[in-house]
C-alpha cells in the first residue's frame, strides 16, 4: 500500500487514491471537493531508494516498446502496399496510434502515471507534476523502449525492406518547408499535452467520479485526430521518442535531416500546454497586497 500512495502522489496524474469510483464525488457538506496535489519538488533523493521509482521506469519502458512495435509496424504495412486502398490507410495508421496510447495509458496510469512520451513528461514536470529525477528517467526509459520497439519491427521487415521503406522514421513531406513541420509538431503537442492536463484534473476528478477512468479516452482520440491532421506533413512525431527510436533503427540521413523539428517541435508545444494549464486551467488566485 505504501508503494501505491507513493506512486500516486509523485506519479503525474494526481488522481486522488480515495477518489469514490461509481458514485457523486461532491459532497454538499464540504465546499470545497477537491484537493489541489501540493507541487512536486525539484529533487527527491528518496525516489532513487524505492522500488516504485523503478517499477515505474519500467513500465514506461515496455508501454514505449509495445506503442513502436504497434505504431510502426502499421506504417510498415500501409508503405509496402502498392495501394493504399488495399490497406487500413492514414486513417488505420492514426488509429492505431491512437488506440495504443488509449490503451496503454489506461495500464500503465496507475503505475507511472502513462506518460509513454518524453513530451508529456517534459510538460507534467513544467507544471510541478513529478520531479526532475522522475521526468529524466522517464525519458530515458521511454526513448530506450522506442529504440527497441523500432528494433524488433526491423527484425521482422528485414533490413532491406525496413529500409526502403523508411523505417517510420519522421520528416518534413516534399512540398512543405521546415517551418511547416515545426509549425505542425508545436500545434499538435499542444493539443496532446492540453488534453493530457484537462483529463486528469483534479477538479474534474472531484466533480465527476468516473473522469479517472475514462481519462486514458481523450487522450487517446486526440493522439487519433492529430495524427489525421499532420500525416500528410511531418508524418505525426509529437513525441520524441518515436521519432527518435525509428530514427536511429532506420539511420540514414532522411530520418536525421529534420529531426530537430521532432524534439523542438513537440517541447514547446507542451511548453506552452503547461503554461495554459498553470494560468487558465489551474486558476492560480493571485493574493492581494
Amino acid at each position: 500500500m505504501e508503494a501505491k500512495e507513493q506512486d500516486v502522489s509523485l506519479g503525474a496524474n494526481k488522481f486522488p487514491e480515495r477518489q469514490p469510483l461509481g458514485i457523486a464525488a461532491q459532497s454538499q457538506d464540504d465546499p470545497k471537493d477537491y484537493q489541489e496535489p501540493p507541487p512536486a519538488p525539484l529533487f527527491e533523493p528518496s525516489e532513487l531508494t524505492s522500488w516504485s521509482f523503478y517499477r515505474a521506469g519500467i513500465a514506461e519502458f515496455v508501454a514505449t516498446f509495445l506503442f513502436l512495435y504497434i505504431a510502426v509496424l502499421t506504417v510498415m504495412g500501409v508503405v509496402r502496399a502498392d495501394s493504399k486502398c488495399k490497406t487500413v490507410g492514414i486513417q488505420g495508421i492514426a488509429w492505431a496510434f491512437g488506440g495504443m496510447i488509449f490503451a496503454l495509458v489506461y495500464c500503465t496510469a496507475g503505475i507511472s502515471g502513462g506518460h509513454i512520451n518524453p513530451a508529456v513528461t517534459f510538460g507534467l514536470f513544467l507544471a510541478r507534476k513529478l520531479s526532475l529525477t522522475r521526468a529524466l528517467f522517464y525519458m530515458v526509459m521511454q526513448c530506450l523502449g522506442a529504440i527497441c520497439g523500432a528494433g524488433v519491427v526491423k527484425g521482422f521487415e528485414g533490413k532491406t525492406r525496413f529500409g526502403d521503406l523508411k523505417g517510420g522514421a519522421n520528416f518534413v513531406a516534399p512540398g512543405y518547408t521546415k517551418g511547416d513541420g515545426l509549425g505542425a509538431e508545436i500545434v499538435g503537442t499542444f493539443i496532446l499535452v492540453y488534453t493530457v492536463f484537462s483529463a486528469t484534473d483534479a477538479k474534474r476528478s472531484a466533480r465527476d467520479s468516473h473522469v479517472p477512468i475514462l481519462a486514458p479516452l481523450p487522450i487517446g482520440f486526440a493522439v487519433f485526430l492529430v495524427h489525421l491532421a499532420t500525416i500528410p506533413i511531418t508524418g505525426t512525431g509529437i513525441n520524441p521518442a518515436r521519432s527518435l527510436g525509428a530514427a536511429i533503427i532506420f539511420n540514414k540521413d532522411l530520418g536525421w535531416d529534420d529531426h530537430w523539428i521532432f524534439w523542438v517541435g513537440p517541447f514547446i508545444g507542451a511548453a506552452l500546454a503547461a503554461l495554459y494549464h498553470v494560468v487558465v486551467i489551474r486558476a492560480i488566485p493571485f493574493k492581494s497586497k
